[in-house]
């Protein structure tokens, strides 16, 4: 299949280690330009250091984020360590670790990484789960936004919520999603109950406790919604599989599973 022309653009589709190398040259060029610019150096290895985390959104998984993030003041350390020293304080070092614990929270890690929804994935949801205009539908751990694009374009009529405990992720996704109510939180903690449907893309090691609260707090009729990974014993109530292959769980409250098996 011929890459789309915004797919060739975006660097998550980029073969490995393109991304990275891509992401080390920008955070090198930064640093050497504000550094010969006057800032000083602990400033220009933040700033750069800073565009690294940012970058690191590249990645299509946790280690290879870590590795884009981390890349930049790493060569740096070893690149003063090999001229003899380094004129860069030892707090400076922190930097770069607290930048990318602000943008991936360590109580964030028990949960999915920063999976993007394909925008096409849930297109022929509405024909197994239709929802009525105005329902009200939650993306669980909305990251960037794009699973509240893809509901988006699968229910125009729906009130789109979503739940991020990343704070730089949320603001980031409330403005690439300006018609969704974005707010910061644990969607563990969050109420499910007023919602008409809730979509995950989670880990597999997540979806007994993502079912068990769609059995405490789903009202009757309303929906669990998985990308990719099956909520093992409940029985689903239906299935797709999207353009690209990955599949579609579905769920109705109250959710069932088969006899003999605890909920």
């Amino acid at each position: 299949m011929t890459p789309k022309p915004w797919q060739r653009l975006n660097p998550a589709t980029w073969l490995w280690p393109l991304p990275a190398i891509v992401a080390w040259v920008l955070c090198w060029t930064l640093f050497r330009t504000v550094w010969e610019q006057g800032l000083a150096l602990p400033w220009s290895l933040a700033l750069a250091s800073a565009l690294g985390v940012v970058l690191s959104l590249w990645g299509v998984s946790w280690w290879r984020r870590t590795l884009i993030a981390v890349g930049f003041p790493v060569s740096l350390a070893l690149t003063l360590g090999l001229l003899g020293g380094s004129a860069v304080p030892a707090w400076a070092w922190l930097l770069p670790l607290g930048l990318l614990l602000l943008v991936y929270p360590v109580n964030a890690w028990r949960d999915a990484p920063l999976f993007p929804t394909p925008l096409n994935a849930l297109t022929e949801l509405p024909t197994l789960a239709p929802l009525p205009a105005g329902a009200h539908v939650l993306d669980a751990g909305c990251g960037l936004g794009h699973g509240l694009q893809a509901l988006r374009l699968a229910y125009p009529q729906a009130q789109l919520h979503g739940i991020e405990w990343s704070w730089p992720l949320r603001a980031l996704c409330a403005l690439r999603c300006p018609w969704a109510r974005v707010r910061q939180g644990d969607i563990w903690r969050a109420d499910w109950s007023a919602y008409d449907m809730v979509y995950l893309f989670q880990r597999p090691e997540s979806m007994a406790r993502a079912t068990a609260k769609a059995h405490a707090e789903l009202r009757p009729g309303a929906w669990l919604v998985s990308l990719d990974f099956e909520a093992t014993p409940h029985i689903c109530t239906a299935s797709l599989r999207t353009p690209g292959g990955k599949m579609v769980w579905l769920y109705q409250a109250p959710l069932s599973v088969p006899a003999g098996e605890n909920p």
